[in-house]
């Protein structure tokens, strides 16, 4: 059983005392490796058990874990693996690194993971690329609008050696921080309720002119200045609010951000636009990563592996049964009880975008920061060069993209 849904088995009291008595990291894997009952004794003895294992031997290394807003029960929404990873690799080191997750915004938000990890702070954390592109702007080599078609292509690009060369490597040596996997999804516009009577968008011309939020990217602006967005630079804490107080007519971002961070009952459609990335990455200090010992480098290295093709087949399933990011929407799912439309534009309708704002088609716009993201990036031409890899990709389906171990070559 999930582990969300076991703690909702127990009070509110009841958890935090678990989890004054063994840790927050202890009662959330704890629950999420429970195959009994989910009465309060039973979860009890799970949480105990997890710490005792734990905490049996001393770790060689305790690695704090910043999960901006991510708890065992939203993971469940949007499935970025956090947890997932922290266990997977506490299992693979047979204690030897110790993982504290801390999530719900408690040591780092959405725009801040990134720099408290590059500040020594933190030692891993999890955040959208585009919000911590603000710190750490390499990060928007990703945001080059249509440079991915779908889903897949992202997960094709991600496990491609290429991404060494043209992600990785560069955000490491530029920014001291090692992207070890994502959640992929592609970024749409999330309308308010000044959409809520209205037909379902059908054209990114019939949102000219409305007033919508962008993230941390440099390169999302420049995409949605094109397509007239007027894009409002909203921190993603402040976005529900800026939703249901009119501030703003919509939000770029992806559906299942809607579904996970409870913007549902502020969003009436989910234009499926697939504009630029939607990446909710996890990463570490390169630092932290280059003081373990090599055995220890190959196991994070590992359950970085193991977490992305997790990702890749959870989230895929979650779209569909638990956010309802489909046509139908399912019943029982959080946009159909929150009657969230989704809005799935035609090929031709994403061509009219591309077309209004690509850099293939728009060059001039680009110009500048892909100048200077091709300086950063030793000179190659980043735009054409991940373009190009994406498009290598066969598959339709993101859950039919076969996984690699990028790092491996």
């Amino acid at each position: 059983m999930k582990a969300s849904k076991i703690l909702s088995k127990i009070s509110r009291r009841d958890f935090f005392k678990l989890s004054s008595q063994y840790g927050i990291s202890s009662v959330l894997l704890g629950a999420g490796a429970l195959t009994g009952a989910a009465t309060l004794p039973n979860i009890a003895r799970a949480v105990e058990s997890t710490y005792d294992r734990r905490y049996g031997k001393e770790a060689k290394h305790t690695l704090t874990l910043g999960a901006a807003g991510f708890n065992q029960q939203n993971l469940l929404i949007e499935r970025a693996g956090v947890l997932e990873f922290a266990r997977d690799l506490e299992e693979r080191t047979d204690g030897e690194i110790r993982v504290e997750f801390i999530g719900d915004n408690q040591i780092c938000g959405q725009l801040s993971c990134a720099e408290k990890a590059q500040l020594g702070v933190i030692d891993m954390y999890s955040a959208s690329t585009q919000n911590s592109a603000g710190s750490t702007p390499y990060l928007n080599v990703l945001d080059y609008a249509y440079m991915f078609r779908s889903r897949a292509d992202q997960y094709h690009f991600l496990y491609s050696p290429e991404s060494m060369d043209l992600l990785r490597n560069p955000l490491e040596e530029r920014h001291g921080l090692k992207f070890l996997f994502s959640h992929c999804e592609l970024r749409g516009l999330q309308m308010g309720n000044n959409f809520a009577d209205k037909p379902l968008v059908t054209s990114v011309t019939e949102l000219a002119g409305t007033k919508n939020r962008v993230t941390g990217t440099q390169l999302g602006r420049i995409a949605m200045e094109l397509l007239d967005l007027n894009p409002v630079p909203v921190a993603w804490e402040e976005t529900l609010d800026a939703l249901r107080t009119g501030l703003i007519d919509g939000a770029e971002t992806w559906a299942s951000a809607v579904a996970y961070a409870n913007m549902s009952p502020a969003v009436t459609q989910s234009v499926d636009l697939r504009f630029f990335c939607g990446t909710e990455h996890t990463g570490m200090s390169a630092s932290v990563f280059d003081s373990m010992e090599g055995h220890l480098q190959d196991a994070i290295m590992e359950s970085a592996y193991f977490t992305q093709v997790h990702v890749q087949a959870a989230n895929e399933a979650a779209l569909v049964n638990t956010v309802g990011f489909s046509d139908p929407v399912l019943p029982g799912t959080i946009f159909d009880e929150n009657d969230v439309r989704p809005a799935f534009l035609s090929d031709e309708a994403r061509r009219e975008a591309e077309e209004m704002c690509s850099p293939e088609f728009q060059p001039a716009a680009w110009e500048e920061w892909r100048e200077r993201i091709n300086g950063w990036a030793g000179g190659r031409d980043t735009y054409q060069e991940i373009y190009d890899v994406a498009r290598q990709n066969t598959h339709t389906l993101a859950e039919n993209v076969e996984p690699r171990r990028w790092w491996k070559g």
